[in-house]
Formats: structure tokens, C-alpha cells, sequence
């Protein structure tokens, strides 16, 4: 009874080290290590990023700029910032005339970080739109935590807004809109008459003596 025990012990337990040893190659097959790229491009979807690019220029946003607009989105930084002519520093420096002024050391008492000190050059419509966008980016090391405005349409409306705050730098033109295709494509003659063209002056010319 007892050599009948022991080997319906055994194959019990080999049986169980069978099963958790499939388990385990079963799980390193199926869930080890996943494909690099997770399922499959479909065609004519841009992936993330892609594209960011598109859309009107800084110049044809700031030339059609709302400042009111801007001002209602400034109104996530009164938090931190004042903008009235003379106003305190707070968590951020006053805003007050800064469009045009130097970055990191043109509002006297506040006390920049060493990674928007040494950026250098002065706040242009440029500067100022990447700043909004993603001040990390702009000055890795910045003590300012806001993550950015990710509309440019906002971040032109604000710089408009904080440039009629004491700067009142003139705002550029609209860019020049790209000529259309077809346009170019009717001011060249047709291939027809590109091929008349030799053959009438053929016709016309005297023959050789």
C-alpha cells in the first residue's frame, strides 16, 4: 500500500511540475516581450507629433491677434504674475513692458534662475512663442512649473496682450499667402502649343543654299 502511495505521489508531482513548467514557456511565447511597434500603421493617419508644423505662421497669427482673447488666457497667470505698470513681483516677476526687454534680467528685484539667465537676447515675438509653448523646453532648469499653452492661437493672443502692456513693439504682417498651384500651372503654355511653335518658324524660314 505504502509502494502504491508513493508512486501515485510521484507521478502526481511530476505532473504538477509538467504543468507549471508548460505554464512558464507558455508565458515567456505570449508575454515576454511584446513587438516594438504595437499594431499597424494605417495609411494616411499621421502619427503623434506629426504634423505640428501645419497652420498659419506666428506672423499671420499675431497680425490678426486678439488682445482681449489674450487677456482671458492670461488670466491663468495672475496667480503668479502681475502686469500692472508698477505692479510687485509675486511668484513670477511683473510683466509690465517685457515684450522687447532682456530675458532673465530685465525686471529689476526678481531674482531669475541661472537657466533663463544664461538664454541671453531679448523677448521677440519668437522667444516669447516658444516660452509659452513649453518654458521647460525653452530654459531646461526654469523654476516655473506652468507646462505651456499648446494653442497657438492662445500663445498669440497673449503675446499681443503683453506686448499692449507698456511694449507696444509693432506687430508683423501677415505672411504672404503660398501662390496656387494653378495659377503656375495656367501661365505655361500648353504642350501643344510648345510643339506648334518650332514647327511654324520651321515652315517660315528660307531653305538652306
Amino acid at each position: 500500500m505504502s509502494d502504491r502511495f508513493n508512486t501515485i505521489a510521484g507521478w502526481t508531482l511530476f505532473a504538477g511540475i509538467i504543468a507549471l513548467g508548460s505554464g512558464i514557456v507558455a508565458n515567456k511565447l505570449f508575454h515576454g516581450a511584446r513587438p516594438e511597434p504595437m499594431g499597424y500603421a494605417i495609411a494616411g493617419v499621421e502619427e503623434e507629433g506629426e504634423g505640428g508644423a501645419a497652420g498659419p505662421s506666428l506672423n499671420t497669427l499675431l497680425a490678426s491677434a486678439d488682445v482681449a482673447a489674450g487677456e482671458k488666457v492670461f488670466a491663468k497667470c495672475v496667480a503668479c504674475h502681475t502686469i500692472n505698470q508698477g505692479g510687485a513681483n509675486g511668484i513670477g516677476p511683473n510683466l509690465y513692458h517685457t515684450m522687447g526687454e532682456p530675458i532673465g534680467t530685465g525686471k529689476a528685484g526678481f531674482a531669475f534662475s541661472d537657466a533663463l539667465k544664461s538664454k541671453g537676447g531679448t523677448w521677440t515675438f519668437e522667444a516669447m512663442d516658444h516660452w509659452l509653448a513649453s518654458p521647460r523646453e525653452f530654459a531646461n532648469g526654469t523654476k516655473m512649473s506652468f507646462a505651456g499653452l499648446s494653442k497657438p492661437e492662445d500663445r498669440a493672443n497673449v503675446i499681443a496682450y503683453l506686448n499692449a502692456q507698456g511694449s507696444n513693439l509693432p506687430l508683423p504682417a501677415a505672411d504672404a499667402a503660398p501662390a496656387a498651384e494653378g495659377a503656375a500651372n495656367a501661365a505655361a503654355p500648353a504642350e501643344g502649343d510648345n510643339a506648334a511653335a518650332p514647327a511654324a518658324a520651321n515652315a517660315e524660314a528660307p531653305a538652306a543654299e
